[in-house]
């Protein structure tokens, strides 16, 4: 049901909506120069110095109201109140994360990145934005200059939020979302919906979204083998923590046989750290991995089958292991209530109405510990030259003419700059859509 004051918070939004267009379409220049300048100067988890410093800059430029900063290292949140009258009890977060990956760019492009970086074991790393968040970023600073441009019109507050720490800490480090909400991010200013869209190679302009877990829950797993050095030419004196690793490697590619098949569950180990020399058999070996699924359950049974793994190949070669589980991330789940809510808004403010509903990822995303302690959505946005094929079955795939497609992650990875306008104007949509009360999970009739 209505209340009075948000039915007649309505009467203006078509106002609204046409100012909301207007200033999308002069901050585009910005929004433009911003992602460029980010996309030119990324850096790794937990590193994000500068990229706040920026952002903070850029921030005061616009004129936010307050600005909280050195949140769990380097997290920030910006405040914009609303001064119009009557003011309701609602408050929109919209998130981007900040952090680049260990990738090497192959773009192409004039700002690709040229950083190099220290990465997570000490050694000299290449860094580039290859999972977009330099779009998320940038989107969402040009959205905060929207919403600042009409703030005498917003019944609420809206909060821009900069999440460093996205991709996982560095091992023995923490930080991300978790991290934020620990240190009291949003202490006093609780939001009561987060919204942000994580760029993909989707079609330009198309919103996926899901009803139900959207992103995988994630652990990263560090499986530390401890055997007896000795000369290459002597194995015999050793206890080859190596070999261990290797079976280990090669038993943890069955150990989703363990799940049942209606529950997608993943494990890839993506790095081996040894400390030794080709003729010298080491005395410690580290394996580092990922674990993907979509609930706690299977995570947990994920976990207990790579142990018993990992112990078997360790006793095997007379080893000893430690298996370490780090950085757990919840899955992201959007609850029907809120995606019902949000697709009038979705389709209204998305050119050509192109809202779809998508598949599961097994991705990950931390944005979902946000989303389950406040509620709220997040979402996939595209922005590569791709279609749909329908032939022999339904598939992503590149469109004729255009720049291919690239996974969040490949050293190709890009995004159309002018289709991150639309994004704004999603964004923007959205924020005032729930501060005026027609975006609610808890009240769907409302603007019925």
């Amino acid at each position: 049901m209505k209340t009075t004051s948000e039915a007649s918070a309505r009467v203006g939004d078509a106002v609204i909506y046409a100012r909301i267009d207007e200033a999308v379409t002069d901050a585009a220049a910005d929004l433009v120069r911003w992602r460029r300048h980010l996309h030119e100067h990324p850096e790794l988890s937990n590193r994000e110095a500068q990229t706040a410093a920026y952002l903070i800059e850029q921030l005061r430029e616009i004129g936010v109201d307050d600005i909280r900063s050195g949140l769990a290292g380097h997290g920030i949140v910006a405040t914009i109140r609303g001064r119009a009258v009557p003011q309701f009890d609602r408050r929109i977060a919209l998130r981007a994360d900040m952090d680049a990956l260990p990738v090497k760019e192959a773009t192409g492009l004039p700002y690709a990145s040229r950083i190099e970086a220290r990465g997570e074991t000490g050694e000299r790393v290449p860094v580039s934005h290859a999972c977009g968040h330099d779009c998320h970023m940038a989107v969402v600073l040009a959205a905060a200059r929207v919403l600042v441009s009409i703030r005498d019109v917003l019944p609420g507050e809206a909060l821009v939020v900069f999440q460093p720490t996205e991709e996982g800490a560095p091992l023995d480090e923490e930080g991300g979302a978790q991290a934020m909400l620990d240190a009291g991010a949003f202490q006093g200013i609780e939001p009561t919906m987060v919204f942000g869209m994580h760029v993909s190679p989707l079609p330009r302009g198309v919103v996926g979204y899901r009803a139900g877990v959207q992103f995988a829950a994630s652990s990263r797993v560090a499986v530390t083998f401890a055997g007896t050095q000795a000369h290459a030419a002597m194995p015999w004196l050793a206890r080859d923590p190596l070999l261990a690793a290797a079976g280990f490697i090669t038993a943890a590619a069955s150990v989703t046989r363990t799940i049942e098949q209606t529950r997608p569950a993943t494990v890839t180990l993506g790095h081996v750290e040894d400390i030794g020399r080709y003729n010298v058999v080491g005395e410690k070996v580290t394996v580092h991995g990922t674990l993907r699924c979509q609930d706690e359950a299977t995570l947990a049974n994920l976990k207990a089958a790579l142990s018993v793994a990992a112990e078997g190949h360790a006793t095997a070669q007379g080893c000893t292991v430690d298996v370490r589980f780090l950085q757990d991330v919840p899955a992201l789940v959007n609850e029907r209530a809120w995606i019902d809510a949000a697709l009038p808004t979705l389709r209204r403010s998305t050119p050509r109405g192109l809202v779809f509903e998508v598949p599961p990822t097994m991705g990950y995303d931390d944005v979902s510990v946000f989303v389950r302690e406040f509620g709220g959505i997040y979402l996939l946005f595209g922005v590569q030259d791709t279609q749909m094929a329908m032939d022999p079955s339904p598939r992503l795939e590149a469109a004729p003419g255009g720049r291919g497609m690239f996974a969040n992650h490949h050293p190709g990875f890009y995004a159309d700059e002018e289709t991150l306008v639309d994004s704004v104007r999603i964004h923007c949509h959205v924020a005032v859509d729930h501060l005026t009360g027609l975006l609610d999970a808890g009240a769907t009739a409302v603007g019925a």
